[in-house]
């Protein structure tokens, strides 16, 4: 089989060079080139206040000053636990300016979540939300660790005079109820201190920049190695492949360098919102919007369709979550979204249903990629027009990624087209491995022809054409007599229903055989809709084979979401669980 078949076939963009060449460079270059270049453009855009380039990169030279100042180098880690608010571009790229490893930290974290990641990177300085819950949580989590400096960061400089002082009179400005002298710096002071020069330090692109930490739904949470030169090669892959077309609406051409308005409502700590949101719009210089809650309001997502037409966003990556919950807000129809142009899907499943309801109150082309932590995150994207555009697939292989599926028991015998297997990806956004875990980096990749492949425990299969399907997580298939059922594709189905707004479906365990499983789905409806367990279980008869059929449906409010908006069926399961009186495995 030809390894990369799929660059051969009419699907493949006419304007995607299937091989690129990606500069060796530290990842702060794009920040210093942009400011060099186009310095006078706005970047962080946050409550009406922006930034631009040149003041951003400022302000990553005089934090990088500081922190060599602590002694902080190219052998040691920085975290940032902090929302997506404007501090975090300079203090992500001027910690990288010192040689620095840098971990992105969940600020939603409890204190033993964030004490395991602060412990296990060895992380030495801390910069932090000025805010009632993050700081004091910060201080928790810091005891035990290495630890010796938090740096808090308000929201207050960011504000305009007038809202800055009300917030401050009507104490809604965030602010930590107390702050522990011996180890607390303040972001605004340090810009104030230090002059803005980054330490002369020699990087090789291809060490560690990055460690971000993967959900852990399978066991102890893991931090992915991602280097310099991974993360600017998927930035690259990704623009390379972007090209709108003027019939599929949303004007025409690819990322266009100094126009775009990139809004971050997906959180900057994780991969696809480091990378598709900051990375990329620092790339092209765009303006990055600041959302740090993006269901804030009321009705919730009331702030997030306000900043979007306030700011006239061009680009809106995203996840489905979001996007269905757009789509069926009730007042959407008061804001105009026409300028939306890029509009990406990833980090859960997208119910083909849930793209047609935004494009329908948008006019936007939405367009289903796939990546993990590991890989960048991207390695697959749909074509970005609706002539090769496939919902249920995730599409076709980025420039320089080769994709294989192997076979799920050993992962080294490749799989024909067309049959399921483990989905293995190489390439130059493909991780170096788990930080201090060689046996687990060792488990989960495979020499094959020469070039290392990383497993990535989703099972899927390729067409003719090279798109790619994921049934689901290795680790979640049901096992339904023998048979082996996806949620995905259960849930797939379950949407194409007119009153499910969101679904979730798990295997149960049987009480008499424990190995053998039962479907149940978890829906929750539209809003104003009723119906009963039993009109679903009904419905289903004629939508899915007998052993993907939900034996059980239960109604729900909500359902539980991880920070980027994936269903957490881990969280349903164990729930169930405990309320059959039995211990989760």
């Amino acid at each position: 089989m030809d390894e990369l078949y799929w660059q051969k076939k009419e699907a493949w963009p006419e304007t995607a060079s299937p091989a690129l060449d990606y500069p060796e460079e530290p990842l702060f270059a794009m920040l210093d080139r942009a400011a060099s270049k186009s310095g006078d453009l706005p970047y962080t855009v946050f409550m009406d206040k922006s930034q631009t380039y040149r003041e951003v990169k400022e302000h990553s030279d005089r934090i990088a000053n500081f922190l060599a100042s602590k002694g902080i180098g190219a052998s040691n880690t920085v975290a940032i636990f902090l929302p997506n608010v404007p501090q975090f571009p300079a203090v992500f790229f001027g910690a990288l300016k010192t040689g620095a490893k840098v971990v992105t930290c969940n600020p939603l974290y409890k204190p033993n979540e964030l004490n395991f990641q602060l412990k296990d990177t060895d992380a030495e300085i801390v910069f932090v939300l000025d805010h009632p819950t993050f700081t004091p949580t910060c201080y928790e989590a810091i005891k035990g660790t290495k630890v010796h400096t938090v740096v808090v960061c308000s929201v207050k400089p960011f504000l305009s005079k007038p809202k800055a002082i009300l917030g401050g009179l009507l104490g809604k400005i965030p602010k930590s109820p107390y702050y522990e002298a011996d180890k607390t710096l303040f972001y605004d002071d340090i810009l104030k201190r230090y002059e803005p020069k980054a330490p002369d330090v020699t990087i090789d692109p291809k060490s560690t920049a990055v460690i971000i930490y993967t959900g852990g739904t399978t066991g102890t949470p893991k931090g992915a190695e991602l280097s310099h030169y991974n993360l600017v090669s998927n930035v690259l892959q990704i623009l390379e492949w972007v090209y709108l077309r003027e019939e599929d609406g949303g004007g025409v051409g690819g990322v266009r360098y100094g126009e775009e308005v990139n809004v971050g409502a997906i959180p900057w700590y994780h991969s696809y919102g480091l990378t598709l949101c900051l990375l990329n719009a620092t790339w092209s210089a765009g303006k990055l919007v600041c959302i740090p809650d993006p269901r804030s309001g009321n009705p919730p997502l009331t702030d997030l369709l306000k900043e979007l037409e306030r700011t006239k966003c061009t680009v809106f990556n995203c996840v489905p979550a979001l996007y269905a919950g757009i789509a069926n807000h009730p007042d959407v129809g008061k804001y105009d979204l026409s300028t939306i142009r890029i509009c990406g899907s990833g980090a859960a499943p997208l119910p083909p249903e849930v793209a047609k309801g935004f494009e329908n109150v948008t006019g936007a082309l939405v367009y289903e990629g796939y990546g993990l932590t590991e890989t960048s995150p991207t390695t697959h994207s749909n074509p970005t027009n609706k002539k090769y555009r496939k919902f249920g697939s995730i599409g076709l292989p980025l420039p320089d990624t080769s994709c294989k599926i192997l076979d799920i028991e050993t992962g080294t015998k490749e799989m024909p087209i067309g049959e399921k297997g483990e989905i293995a990806i190489n390439g130059p956004q493909v991780f170096s491995g788990y930080w201090r875990k060689p046996e687990e980096t060792a488990n989960v990749m495979r020499e094959i022809g020469g070039k290392r492949y990383f497993l990535t425990g989703d099972v899927g299969y390729m067409d003719e054409l090279g798109y790619t399907y994921i049934s689901d997580r290795k680790k979640q298939m049901i096992n339904v007599g023998g048979m082996k059922a996806y949620p995905r594709e259960i849930e797939d189905i379950l949407f194409t229903h007119p009153k499910v707004k969101m679904a979730a479906a798990v295997g149960i365990p049987r009480d008499n055989d424990p190995s053998n499983e039962f479907v149940k789905a978890y829906i929750q409806l539209k809003d104003g809709e009723t119906a009963s367990p039993e009109e679903f279980v009904e419905w289903a008869k004629d939508k899915m084979a007998g052993y993907k059929r939900p034996r059980e449906v239960k109604i729900v409010d909500s359902l539980p979401l991880s920070n980027v908006g994936k269903v957490l069926r881990r969280v349903l399961l164990e729930e169930e669980l405990k309320e059959r009186g039995k211990q989760p495995s």
